[in-house]
């Protein structure tokens, strides 16, 4: 029995017949279970990614080392995830769910248990570059997993519940680390996490069944070491950048230097890509590239990242610089916003299955654009409930974006394009996260020494308000796809 094919306006193939072969319209109660403990566990691993942040003034002083020695544990977590993000297209097609499952969370377990008992900073570092590898894996395993259970109709309500993980996870981070170091050592912060990571495991050791099949594709060793220079070096170089708001302004040799290294590395891993691709063996296959939404829907997280990243950095830096709170009330300040972004992720989702991207989209970039310029005009006597009202209005903004850029993008991708695609997507966001994050503590620093703290602030609000008009325009651009049919799944 066949089905008949055809392509659509952009050239992507559609079912003629409107329906699609990968999922019945409704979800088995496996496939609930199998994206629920994903769920989960993405969101332990990705709250963990931000819970050392306001821990490292601490652990300065409980390690013995300096701020920039201590600043790598923050700074080797991301590099990891640079590193192994783009690999996660061939261990997603090579490995069944459930080996990659428990490898992921394997590693992010035996990563918390070291960090918690860790003697000394260089056990702690090695800690947490394990914990990397396990969560640079299981955001890209819970997206593929969902394009391949979730019909196409109830993709934007699901897709919306990992906004709760990608977007409350990282707000709650410095919250519960403030929290925890109040009453208790650094050490807490991994004894707590650990039980839910291990019973996450559990669960999914138990209840997780292979969906798909794995593919027997050969792993080109020159890609994954270029990934290193290539993803690592733009990452590292980008940090450096932003890390100099304690007094140092503008870039050092070695972040040029590895921003160099980066972009040129970086070109030799997307040439060498096209020609894998030819041979249909590439690392990261970029031919999801070639669907218009996808490309749009890529460029417009990476615009809404970066204000994320900024915000997330320079709001702290202001409300403890400028205005003198404490690392708890800062955390208790900002949590507010992450918690509506989550909340209203499955609200939002839901609607995108109803009125598809444009009208979500369009909304959630004038109200970044608006919240962003607001900031720029806090001085040293702004209202701390205004701060956390437009945090809010912000969030609420770029909860507007997520759902409907992640499901947009991926849902005209063929199967096999999936692992691929949410590879580029967690890529791309790594990438611009560390981009804004640089970009706008630069700008901080350097208005700073110069100025003062509210103008450094206002400048760098100012600039993040002139990138995020960018999303004003690949907003607009938005358009609901249908989902792709590739030809050998036609038959």
């Amino acid at each position: 029995m066949s089905t008949e094919v055809s392509p659509n306006a952009s050239g992507q193939s559609v079912n003629t017949e409107g329906t699609r072969p990968a999922a019945p319209e409704k979800m088995s109660r496996e496939s609930v279970t199998i994206i629920s403990t994903l769920l989960v566990a993405t969101f332990v691993v990705i709250l963990n990614e931000t819970i050392m942040n306001v821990a490292l003034q601490r652990l300065m002083v409980d390690l013995q080392v300096d701020a920039p020695t201590v600043q790598w544990l923050s700074t080797g977590f991301m590099l990891t995830m640079a590193v192994v993000i783009p690999t996660t297209g061939f261990i997603l097609q090579s490995l069944s769910t459930r080996a990659v499952f428990m490898l992921a969370m394997g590693l992010f377990a035996g990563g918390t248990a070291l960090a918690a008992v860790a003697p000394g900073f260089e056990l702690l570092l090695l800690a947490r570059i394990i914990q990397a590898g396990g969560t640079a894996i299981m955001l890209p395993l819970l997206m593929t997993t969902i394009l391949t259970l979730v019909p196409l109709a109830r993709r934007g309500a699901v897709m919306g519940n990992v906004s709760i993980a990608i977007s409350v996870a990282p707000a709650m981070g410095p919250t519960v680390s403030g929290l925890i170091l109040e009453h208790f050592t650094w050490r807490f912060m991994f004894v707590f996490v650990l039980p839910v990571a291990l019973a996450a495991l559990a669960i999914g050791a138990k209840y997780l069944t292979n969906i798909g099949q794995a593919e027997k594709t050969r792993l080109d060793f020159p890609s994954v070491i270029l990934t290193v220079p290539a993803f690592g070096g733009l990452v590292y170089g980008l940090s450096q950048i932003g890390g100099g708001h304690g007094g140092q302004a503008g870039p050092g040799t070695t972040a040029i230097a590895a921003l160099v290294i980066g972009v040129a590395s970086l070109a030799v891993f997307v040439l060498r890509q096209v020609r894998l691709q030819k041979a249909e063996a590439p690392l990261l296959d970029l031919r999801a590239f070639n669907f218009r939404m996808f490309t749009v829907s890529v460029l417009l997280m990476v615009v809404a990242m970066m204000a994320l990243f900024g915000g997330v950095i320079l709001l702290p830096l202001y409300l403890q610089e400028v205005r003198g709170l404490g690392s708890l009330e800062t955390g208790l300040a900002l949590l507010p916003g992450g918690l509506a972004m989550g909340l209203l992720g499955p609200v939002i989702g839901r609607l995108f299955d109803k009125v598809g991207p444009l009208p979500l989209t369009v909304s959630g970039s004038i109200l970044m654009v608006l919240s962003l310029w607001q900031f720029s005009m806090l001085d040293a006597g702004t209202s701390v409930a205004w701060i956390v009202t437009l945090h809010v209005g912000l969030s609420f903004g770029l909860a507007l974006l997520f759902t409907p850029a992640f499901t947009t993008g991926l849902n005209p991708l063929p199967p096999h394009l999936y692992s691929h695609g949410s590879a580029i997507m967690s890529t791309a966001q790594q990438v611009a996260g560390a981009a804004g994050t640089a970009l706008l503590v630069s700008i901080f620093a350097v208005v700073s020494a110069a100025s003062g703290l509210v103008a450094g602030m206002s400048a760098a609000f100012l600039t993040a308000t002139v990138i995020s008009l960018a999303a004003v325009v690949l907003s607009a651009m938005m358009r609901k796809t249908e989902g792709a049919v590739p030809a050998h799944a036609a038959h």
